[in-house]
């Protein structure tokens, strides 16, 4: 699909691999809604973009399609390019000291990664479905955000993994259904990237972190995330599957 003049709605593209997905489409001539729960962060890169911040949580499934709502009411037409980069990190093991569960961490993480790449594919395809098909019989592309921990996963990981291998799954069984609509699913599986959640770590943690993946030795760049959204964007013959984007690092048990 052509992504100049296309309207393009981000999640969590107030900061991270949201914004610099923002901002790369922008370049490219697309109209983009940022939808993050930090409005001032969305509101940050929309000004710097020319596009528009609303805000919602996207575990809400109403919020989200007022969201929607809200970008067809400015743009005059629904996306046919959606992402969902927001998401949550937390961290914690299944049973830890003095026999504690972690059931509350595990329901937030699968709301707000599951659960909000849910609504958000839900609510973009629905409206996709419905617009005329472009050259090729193209009607709308939807990417979601998995992660290297689909796959390896580690200790302290279950739910984000969980999470994240979830969102890997249903990318093929989307992309079956809404194949006869020219609708395209896919995923992206970051590895270590350099978002705001790693650059709050010590020099010396980084180092420890970075020192696993073989090519190129450092943390990935937001834009090269953004550069791989792009790409699956333009090419028609991408559709149903998960790509890794990690240096060739697989991650260690801890």
């Amino acid at each position: 699909m052509q992504i100049a003049n296309q309207i393009a709605l981000v999640t969590g593209g107030g900061s991270g691999l949201g914004a610099a997905t923002a901002r790369r489409l922008a370049a490219q001539g697309a109209k983009v809604a940022i939808l993050d729960y930090n409005l001032l962060g969305a509101t940050s890169v929309a000004e710097q973009i020319d596009g528009i911040a609303v805000q919602a949580d996207v575990s809400d499934e109403a919020a989200v399609n007022k969201a929607f709502e809200q970008v067809e009411a400015h743009f005059g037409a629904a996306p046919r390019i959606a992402i969902s980069c927001a998401g949550v990190g937390f961290a914690a093991r299944i049973v830890g000291r003095e026999g504690k569960t972690s059931f509350d961490l595990f329901d937030k993480t699968l709301k707000v990664n599951l659960y909000g790449s849910y609504n958000v594919m839900t609510h973009a395809a629905r409206r996709m479905i419905e617009m005329e098909p472009q050259d090729g019989g193209e009607r709308g592309v939807i990417i979601n955000t998995s992660s290297v921990a689909y796959q390896d996963g580690q200790l302290g990981q279950s739910a984000y993994a969980a999470s994240k291998g979830a969102i890997a799954s249903m990318c093929l069984p989307a992309a079956r259904e809404f194949a006869r609509f020219g609708v395209r699913v896919m995923a992206i599986a970051p590895g270590l990237f350099n978002t705001p959640m790693m650059e709050g770590l010590p020099q010396a943690v980084t180092a420890e972190i970075t020192q696993n993946i073989p090519f190129p030795d450092r943390l990935g760049l937001p834009d090269e995330y953004a550069l791989l959204a792009e790409q699956i964007i333009s090419n028609p013959y991408l559709n149903g599957t998960t790509i890794r984007i990690d240096g060739a690092v697989r991650l260690p048990p801890r």
